[in-house]
């Protein structure tokens, strides 16, 4: 695949939950998230795993893929190694070059990491570029907080089964521990800044990667308490140039759904949103950004 230039990126993804989790909060025994007016939350952190396990399954048809249409070649897997993962050994990592490091991670090359910062300090100061010394603080990919447009439930069982945790039980139980959100419809924005590509060495085959990715973190990833979770949209415009071309939250705002039921009201469907008013919004954005950015287009059908 041939390389280009950068350039920034605003995306939105909606997340749709039907009776599933899809994100507990372990302060709260894995209960949803839910902020204090009881808008469900995604955070962007569980979000990245779900794509880095993408990635890091080679051996998955999600990778074979997805790599064989991006052109990567079997002697390039070693390129996209993932940082942020149980196998990662931190002696190992340590003993890595700032190069080798930038060279091997895909995840630290889009979405950033300070685990090398010390070793690239003393590297800048052993060649007296004290100006090298600045390394990945952030990426240049940014997911922001996932929020549901309206207030969610949470619905909580009581699950047995057959094999007992305990000797002398007829069966396990597991009081409220089936903790699920009937529905939510959750918005996710993201960003590609073009700006920090020069300090992660990341390029645009990268953020294709991520970009086809996207679509499958949730159906690819599905368990137990989570089997509904899957993206309806994720929406995506390439701005003209690094630096970006239009207003981002001019974007976000045509690419919101209005509820069609009270704001404090809880949203039982996908027809409790004005789905049709966006798609007309879209149109409009795209007469207003011609010029200054791409059309907006949805990954879930690239």
């Amino acid at each position: 695949m041939m390389e280009r230039e950068l350039h920034r990126g605003t995306g939105l993804l909606w997340i749709e939950t039907i009776n599933s989790n899809p994100n507990g909060n372990p302060d709260q025994d894995s209960e949803p998230r839910q902020r204090s007016d009881e808008r469900g939350e995604i955070s962007p952190v569980s979000f990245k795993h779900k794509v880095r396990e993408l990635v890091a399954y080679k051996e998955g048809p999600i990778w074979k893929e997805i790599s064989a249409e991006l052109g990567i070649e079997p002697s390039e897997m070693g390129h996209y190694d993932i940082l942020e993962q149980k196998e990662t050994k931190r002696s190992e990592v340590k003993r890595l070059s700032s190069q080798e490091f930038l060279d091997r991670y895909w995840d630290a090359r889009v979405f950033g990491s300070t685990f090398l910062e010390g070793k690239i300090k003393d590297e800048a100061i052993a060649a007296d570029n004290p100006q090298a010394g600045t390394f990945i603080h952030t990426g240049v990919v940014q997911f922001g907080l996932g929020l549901s447009l309206s207030p969610i439930e949470v619905e909580r069982l009581t699950t047995t089964k057959v094999l007992p945790a305990e000797e002398g039980k007829g069966k396990g139980m597991a009081p409220l521990a089936f903790r699920v959100v009937p529905y939510g419809l959750y918005l996710m924005p993201f960003f590609v800044n073009a700006t920090m590509a020069g300090k992660t060495q990341c390029t645009y085959r990268d953020i294709q990667l991520l970009l086809r990715m996207i679509p499958y973190a949730y159906e690819a990833t599905a368990s137990y308490i989570r089997p509904q979770v899957n993206i309806r949209h994720a929406y995506y415009v390439e701005h003209a140039k690094a630096r970006g071309c239009y207003n981002d939250f001019k974007i976000i705002e045509a690419l919101t759904p209005d509820l069609l039921i009270p704001a404090d009201a809880v949203a039982r469907s996908i027809k409790d949103y004005d789905v049709e008013a966006v798609e007309q919004r879209i149109a409009r954005l795209n007469q207003e950004m011609e010029g200054k950015a791409g059309p907006v287009i949805d990954l879930m059908e690239v």
